[in-house]
């Protein structure tokens, strides 16, 4: 198994943890009501993905 011959340095750590950062998610408008939605999801508010409803709401 390959194991780290040296400890690395506290600043090689973190300059490597330095991207870990969590990213916003993306919005984008549903085409039917124009609601913000996550893209590739079916839209919350009325239902519909991809030009047809498939998810009945009230």
């Amino acid at each position: 198994m390959a194991v780290p011959k040296r400890r690395k340095s506290r600043s090689k750590m973190r300059m490597r943890r330095a991207h870990w950062r969590a990213s916003a998610p993306t919005y984008s408008s549903c085409p039917q009501c124009r609601e913000p939605k996550m893209p590739h999801r079916v839209c919350m508010n009325c239902g519909y993905y991809a030009g047809r409803q498939v998810v009945e709401t009230e």
